[in-house]
């Protein structure tokens, strides 16, 4: 064990003091001392451990704590818990040290913060589990959470110490629930900075590029934006506002993102630059009344785009979030955002549950922040599914965007955008949900999947004898509806399972084979499922006869797919004969079929893109995505363990299917044009196109038969080359 340099004492005092001069101004000697105690006790338990990147492990927990005190906000118990948050998993120290020594409190704090370690079910994940625990302390004490979203904050800005597989595995793993949770507990800047440091590591070469070109628009614009914000500050200024007008970048990940989901190029989405208003609240005039006055003022000066008016400041989001958007044509012809808020509604955007608490008046006073807690509370202590599932049902818990509803008496229900009359009958009450026949929506009779729309007003007609279906998780939207649906059916799903067991014994036993990895993986490609489970009850459920099993297993198992690709997989963890080491690198060659590989066909990945693959653990089936398809995000936050490292390393000539998408405006003979750069320029085989002009407008989606990515990027550019033709992008199969 290496001894610490003096450079590296005097950096650790250095970090130390930083952190206590940023604690606050009101930060009494006692809370400081308690502060000074929690270091010097980290520091004798972490002694000289490092981390990956060499640096003392101490670093670490002190910058967690400077991100709980100085980004969150968080006070005194919050900052030694942070402090001390890997003592126990990583020291000799235990939690009853940490309770004689710091009380009851910063041990149950840390006790939440701590991983599991031990046995989990078969049908969990090291990750899964953590998390799961993680969040059954929220209803005691939400700073378990904002810790973890420190510390994670801060593995984040230090991931260039780790390898990359281990750097991909984390930042899916945060893009996938990590960010979600921040954004829903109303910490914005955290939120997006996760974010965006996911899209550096998971796609280094995108991040660069749009790092790139928002920093050259954002100089571009700047003189743009002193134009356009010169007579806002006049009319604040004669007003007599205190304020402050910030000019702020969209996030490099938000813009990704935007590009991703309106298939438009960086061009063209225009509202990089926002400018943000925060003013201080003049005496005795509602913060309400003072968004919509300083609102008017600016329409005064600037036209106002309609449909993009966003009042948070009427009905706050259920973060917590308040504030006023609007989009204005500004000078040179360019839209611009504006963002109003006062003082508190700023730093509860930027701070979040901190803020919010705050700012919290009066013992009764429940916002949206507090009753999603309580949600989240009765999910988890709910729950008796095994942790991937909870996982799933908890994600539903992260939705971003929401509408308000209510009830036949006016009281609000806040629900996610997409819900239905269903899950608005659980979010009353789970009887309720489970009782539904139908619902009433603006005193018009609907079925209950009709999914329900901003102000509607909803009753939910129930009967004493109605019981719950099956085919209602096929529509319900929330959580909490998932839970009550698949608890009403555990003990129906169990005798199901326990009949579909037997009787496939008893049909493999007719045929003369056994239960083995090859069976499975012929019975799960058939009836696209992934467990022994799911297996049992679909067999349970429909009576599967005989004929139709012995069918499937008399079936080719090979890939025809097989034959034309030839992958390297790293890392592979499957049991075949002659593994030389962990290292161990797969090649699957023309012919081969063990392990069995097969193509996603969820985004369809193509010899050049960057893919990844993942192994079914009771099959040993590896399925192949590209690194970027979002299925493949949720597998590697859950199931990290089944993630097998791939690449392209040569492929005979052989067509995939590929999507391609294109508009712009119609005229004669375009559609000729386009077919002979597809057809006789590249010699791309098309497969077939659906065509559409309207109001001289041209739309036309082509499935085609390419052989990399290269000819893609070819037919991209030289379409987009034909007069006449606004954009060309490819698109994802929408098929799971």
């Amino acid at each position: 064990m290496f001894e610490l340099s003096p450079d590296e004492k005097s950096k650790i005092k250095e970090a130390y003091s930083e952190l206590i001069d940023g604690l606050a101004p009101k930060t009494k000697a006692a809370d400081k001392e308690l502060i000074r105690k929690a270091y010097l006790f980290a520091q004798k338990a972490h002694g000289t451990e490092r981390r990956k990147s060499g640096e003392p492990y101490i670093v670490h927990p002190i910058n967690v704590a400077r991100i709980v005190s100085e980004e969150i906000g968080l006070g005194t118990k919050s900052i030694v818990a942070a402090l001390l948050h890997d003592v126990v998993e990583d020291t000799e120290y235990s939690l009853e040290d940490i309770e004689k020594e710091f009380g009851t409190q910063v041990r149950q704090i840390i006790d939440g913060l701590t991983k599991i370690i031990g046995t989990f079910d078969r049908n969990s994940t090291l990750q899964a589990s953590t998390f799961r625990k993680l969040l059954l302390t929220i209803a005691d004490d939400v700073r378990v959470i904002m810790i973890k979203l420190a510390d994670r904050l801060h593995n984040m800005r230090t991931l260039y110490a780790l390898p990359q597989v281990k750097q991909i595995k984390i930042a899916s793993e945060t893009l996938y629930l990590y960010a979600p949770l921040a954004h829903r507990l109303g910490l914005y800047a955290i939120k997006t900075e996760l974010e965006n440091l996911s899209l550096k590591y998971k796609q280094p070469d995108i991040y660069e590029d749009l790092f790139n070109r928002i920093t050259h628009s954002e100089k571009i614009s700047a003189y743009f934006i002193q134009k356009f914000v010169e007579p806002i500050r006049e009319k604040l200024t004669k007003e007599k506002f205190q304020y402050e007008i910030q000019s702020r970048p969209k996030s490099i990940y938000s813009v990704w993102r935007k590009m991703q989901v309106k298939k438009i190029p960086f061009e063209q989405v225009y509202d990089i630059l926002a400018v943000r208003i925060i003013f201080k609240p003049k005496a005795r005039i509602p913060e309400k009344t003072q968004c919509w006055f300083i609102y008017s003022l600016i329409t005064d000066l600037y036209q106002v785009k309609p449909d993009r008016i966003r009042d948070w400041v009427s009905q706050p989001k259920a973060n917590g979030y308040e504030a006023l958007h609007a989009t204005v044509m500004g000078p040179h012809g360019r839209w611009i955002e504006v963002q109003i808020r006062s003082q508190r509604m700023d730093e509860i955007a930027e701070r979040g549950f901190a803020a919010h608490w705050k700012y919290k008046t009066g013992e009764n006073q429940e916002g949206e922040l507090d009753k999603w807690v309580k949600k989240v509370s009765e999910m988890v202590k709910s729950q008796d599914s095994n942790d991937l599932e909870f996982l799933e049902d908890f994600k539903l818990n992260l939705f971003d965007a929401e509408i308000v509803t209510f009830t036949p008496k006016g009281k609000e229900i806040t629900i996610p955008q997409g819900a239905t009359a269903l899950d608005f009958a659980f979010d009353i009450h789970t009887q309720i949900g489970l009782k539904a026949i139908g619902a009433k929506v603006n005193l018009k009779l609907v079925p209950l999947s009709t999914i329900l729309s901003p102000g509607d007003q909803v009753e939910i007609l129930t009967s004493d004898i109605q019981t719950p279906h099956l085919e209602w998780l096929d529509f319900v939207k929330t959580a909490k509806a998932k839970s009550a649906i698949k608890s009403a059916f555990k003990d129906q799903r169990k005798a199901e399972i326990e009949k579909g067991q037997a009787r496939l014994d008893e049909i493999l036993k007719k045929l003369n084979y056994r239960l083995n990895t090859n069976v499975l993986r012929k019975l799960f490609s058939e009836f696209e499922i992934t467990s022994k489970e799911d297996l049992y009850h679909l067999i349970g459920q429909r009576e599967i006869q005989l004929e139709t099993i012995k069918k499937i297993l008399k079936k080719r198992s090979r890939s025809k797919r097989v034959k034309f690709w030839d992958l390297q997989l790293f890392n592979f963890k499957g049991d075949l004969k002659n593994q030389p080491d962990p290292r161990f690198e797969l090649t699957v060659k023309p012919g081969e079929t063990a392990p069995a590989i097969k193509l996603a066909k969820c985004c369809e990945p193509i010899p050049g893109d960057k893919i990844i693959g993942y192994r079914n653990p009771n099959t040993d089936e590896i399925t192949i995505h590209k690194e970027d398809c979002p299925k493949i995000n949720k597998l590697i936050s859950s199931q990290a363990n089944n993630i097998v490292q791939a690449t392209w390393r040569s492929h005979k000539v052989m067509a995939y299917l590929a999507h391609l998408s294109m508009n712009g405006t119609d005229r004669i003979r375009l559609v000729n044009e386009i077919t002979q750069v597809i057809s006789k320029d590249l010699n791309v085989n098309i497969r077939s196109m659906v065509i559409e002009t309207r109001d001289g407008i041209f739309e036309g989606n082509f499935d085609l038969y390419v052989h990399n990515t290269h000819d893609i990027e070819d037919l991209i550019e030289k379409l987009g080359k034909i007069k006449g033709i606004e954009s060309v992008t490819r698109l994802e199969n929408s098929e799971e």
